[in-house]
């Protein structure tokens, strides 16, 4: 699926859409894109539409910080950019196993992610324009895919 972003509000507009088809659900949505495509801008968005009140913000330098949604559920933000060419296992098989779970720079711990999850990249254009790729892996991730279009 590809979806043609114009502003900042169509951004939050798309991840409100996508929070509203996994809410209560156990899912991976990793985040791809250069540095200020919007992976965070979407990720404030999703927690918000969630019902996460606290601020969220990029965990760069904490790599993990983790929010509760309404229902009580975690929301999990990774943001493994300063993971590049570590090979370690930081024990992120937890934040997979429960709620929502957003992975920015997911490439850099590839090995390490489950097999089905969402795949969202964010290619930035001109001025807001983005051009937002998404991809399911497995069986959870298609069914997300498919509430998206109901």
């Amino acid at each position: 699926m590809i979806v043609d972003i114009h502003s900042l509000e169509e951004t939050k507009e798309f991840a409100s859409k996508v929070a509203s088809c996994i809410k209560g659900k156990q899912i991976v949505i990793t985040l791809d894109g250069d540095l200020g495509a919007g992976k965070t801008t979407f990720t404030k968005a999703l927690g918000k539409a969630l019902g996460v009140k606290s601020v969220i913000n990029s965990p760069t330098f904490t790599i993990l910080k983790s929010y509760k949604q309404e229902n009580g559920e975690p929301l999990h933000h990774i943001d493994a950019y300063r993971l590049e060419g570590s090979s370690q296992d930081l024990g992120f098989e937890d934040c997979f196993d429960e709620g929502i779970c957003v992975v920015e720079w997911s490439q850099f711990i590839e090995d390490q992610l489950p097999e089905d999850r969402l795949k969202i990249s964010i290619e930035e254009g001109l001025d807001e324009n983005r051009k937002i790729t998404v991809e399911s892996t497995g069986p959870v991730s298609q069914s997300i895919m498919e509430d998206y279009y109901d």
